[in-house]
């Protein structure tokens, strides 16, 4: 049954109507809409940024969070199918940019379309991951491991009942990236840009460089001032960045018809 636009409202929150191109925006682990509030502001005029809101987050914080990565991927791609009626290019930080990667590759595989550029930033390539899982730690150890991460602002770690009602959403979020299995496909057609922070001990150059054989068209790497939490610290160049390549992208590589046409090939999203 086809998913409806309501529905689909629950999942994707975008900035504003009557744009050329769709930018998905997957935030990182406990991350919700909010994170790309400001984005549109930033961004050229026709491209209509749309912030992912998943299950435990934000305003959906009552709803039960999804734990499993491909779970998750079938049920955004539902989701997200009424909006692809314009070339879309996606984003996504951190576990999000793994759930980037795994929706192009469930776009594919059930409407036969790809993203014209698919953005990674500060995530290892799928087949690098390194296995140190934290969603099941007990809770002094897991709440000990947020913090060392920096992601939580230390005024919600200082919060006892907030950090009680994130935590189960938090548990969820990494059982994303902890319980994940990579499985080899076919590289995708569309560039790939991979973003870090120099900083970042966790997700260096080799790690991103891995990205380079999942796409048979362009490829770089880029990396900002900053650690894992860049995207915070400079989303002025971040956002310069993403500018050039949608820019480029529509005078180069963004198809001219639409989207929703199924018959569209790889090649020509490519």
């Amino acid at each position: 049954m086809r998913t409806t636009v309501a529905r689909s409202s629950q999942w994707i929150v975008p900035s504003r109507k009557n744009g050329s191109l769709r930018l998905f925006c997957i935030p990182y682990a406990g991350g919700g809409p909010s994170v790309f509030r400001s984005w549109s502001e930033h961004l050229p005029v026709d491209v209509e940024v749309c912030a992912v809101h998943v299950p435990g987050r934000e305003t959906r914080v009552n709803e039960p969070a999804i734990g499993d990565l491909m779970c998750l991927v079938r049920e955004l791609s539902k989701a997200i199918e009424p909006y692809l009626d314009l070339p879309y290019a996606l984003f996504g930080h951190s576990v999000g940019g793994l759930v980037s990667f795994e929706l192009a590759r469930e776009l594919r595989r059930r409407y036969g379309v790809e993203p014209f550029h698919l953005f990674i930033s500060g995530c290892p390539a799928p087949q690098l991951r390194e296995t140190d899982p934290m969603y099941d730690l007990p809770e002094a150890e897991f709440l000990a491991r947020l913090q060392q991460l920096n992601g939580t602002p230390p005024e919600v770690m200082s919060h006892p009942e907030l950090m009680a009602l994130m935590v189960p959403t938090l548990r969820a979020d990494f059982s994303l990236r902890d319980t994940y299995r990579y499985h080899g496909e076919p590289p995708l057609t569309c560039p790939i840009s991979a973003f870090g922070g120099t900083q970042d001990a966790d997700v260096g150059h080799e790690k991103l460089e891995g990205w380079r054989e999942h796409t048979t068209a362009r490829f770089h790497v880029r990396l900002f001032q900053g650690n894992h939490f860049f995207l915070r610290t400079a989303q002025e160049p971040v956002l310069e960045t993403l500018t050039a390549s949608l820019n480029y992208a529509r005078e180069v590589a963004v198809p001219t018809q639409s989207c929703s046409t199924r018959s569209m090939s790889a090649e020509q999203v490519s």
